[in-house]
């Protein structure tokens, strides 16, 4: 079975229909640490559009940071560049949902390599910055010295998380990112399987990014999570 046959196969665990049509990028997500904070709601409400509403779980708001390195992105029926496809990425983003679709929106989009950083912004529409990025397989280093944006993190790598809580799969599960370009809100829908995620010990913890009125710096997240990744396919954005 091909790549692509085997991510369309596995579509049990979506919470909602995969999308009509074809897709039209291929990428894979790797290596991925994800660290989640609650915070007011008041931070993330001023930065997300008013047509989107903000998905709280038990009543509680949160924001993730999550770092991983992008590898093998191409349009279909091109082959993947590696000096463009591959970079280290940095989101941060908050979660919402329209008409009972739940996404993610992106407050922050940051990647290492200033030539990925121009065309995704221009092909996405994403506001995607340069940063300079460092990783191995247990660090992640990244400076914005644009916004004075940084975050260092040391961390072990521990077993497979086999009993995923509800939250768990909340803040991981998304199948849809919201963005708001030209003063229209636009879906971009995207499938994968499901996130195979691990348990992590975090070592070492510094960062700095701003949310609005909120400082993100000096707290330790609420939950943390890491994934070997997911092979992902995306569809064409559409207005809502």
């Amino acid at each position: 079975m091909s790549i692509i046959k085997e991510i369309l196969t596995h579509t049990a665990h979506r919470p909602f229909n995969l999308p009509s049509g074809q897709w039209k990028y291929y990428q894979e997500w790797n290596n991925a640490v994800f660290l989640h904070w609650q915070i007011p709601i008041e931070a993330v409400r001023e930065l997300v559009p008013p047509e989107l509403d903000i998905d709280c779980y038990n009543g509680s708001c949160y924001v993730s940071l999550v770092g991983f390195t992008m590898q093998n992105i191409r349009p279909r029926y091109l082959p993947s560049v590696s000096f463009i496809s591959d970079f280290n990425e940095i989101n941060l983003r908050t979660y919402v949902v329209y008409n009972g679709k739940p996404g993610v929106y992106f407050l922050n989009i940051e990647a290492a390599k200033s030539i990925s950083v121009f065309i995704a912004k221009h092909l996405s529409g994403l506001p995607y910055e340069k940063a300079v990025m460092a990783r191995t397989e247990t660090t992640f280093t990244s400076r914005n010295n644009k916004k004075g944006f940084y975050f260092d993190a040391s961390f072990d790598i521990k077993e497979m998380l086999l009993n995923k809580t509800a939250l768990d799969k909340w803040l991981t599960e998304r199948y849809c990112l919201y963005l708001k370009q030209d003063g229209k809100v636009f879906c971009y829908d995207i499938h994968h399987q499901e996130w195979p995620l691990r348990t992590i010990n975090v070592n070492l913890l510094s960062l700095n990014y701003r949310i609005g009125s909120f400082k993100l710096s000096g707290q330790l997240p609420d939950l943390v999570h890491y994934s070997n990744g997911v092979k992902v396919l995306s569809w064409q954005k559409k207005a809502i």
